[in-house]
């Protein structure tokens, strides 16, 4: 079978991407601690630090996934596709919630772009590579790439405003 259906090939991502995920929650709680007061006065940030958590658990969460030993494809497609309709379901509740409180600050296309889009991008393929890969067909385990450098990326973005835009 391809290595896009054989999580056995793709141990060493998982390491590495459970790693950076982790370290980068770690750097999220440090940005939240040292600007705490400030993330707190402005309506919209505790909900955007919230959601830069789950982006950051999300990748976690699937490589700790992949790099379980002698887990069958269909069972890791499954765990795959309803993590990313999980995570992706709350953080879409996360953000209407937090649409209710938000400020003059969050326009649409700002919420839109910095909010659903990277939860949406990294969820959304994560479920694909559950699915496809219980199909064993259109992409498999391939689609974890996108869905790990949305949510790395836009959660570095996030942790960014929270650790240095905050201050300007």
């Amino acid at each position: 079978m391809s290595t896009a259906y054989t999580a056995g090939s793709w141990t060493g991502f998982g390491t590495a991407t459970a790693s950076a995920a982790a370290t980068l929650a770690g750097l999220l709680f440090v940005a939240v601690s040292i600007n705490l007061k400030k993330i707190l006065k402005i309506t919209s940030l505790p909900s955007r630090a919230a959601q830069t958590l789950i982006l950051f658990a999300t990748p976690l969460i699937s490589a700790l996934l992949v790099i379980v030993p002698g887990q069958a494809r269909v069972a890791l497609g499954a765990e795959l596709l309803a993590s990313g309709l999980v995570i992706g379901g709350a953080q879409v509740r996360l953000d209407l919630a937090a649409a209710r409180i938000r400020g003059p600050e969050d326009t649409v296309w700002r919420r839109m772009i910095g909010r659903v889009f990277p939860a949406m991008v990294s969820c959304g393929c994560l479920a694909l590579a559950g699915a496809t890969l219980i199909a064993a067909a259109g992409g498999g385990l391939y689609w974890l790439v996108p869905s790990v450098l949305a949510a790395l990326i836009f959660g570095l973005i996030n942790v960014w405003v929270l650790l240095v835009e905050i201050k300007r």
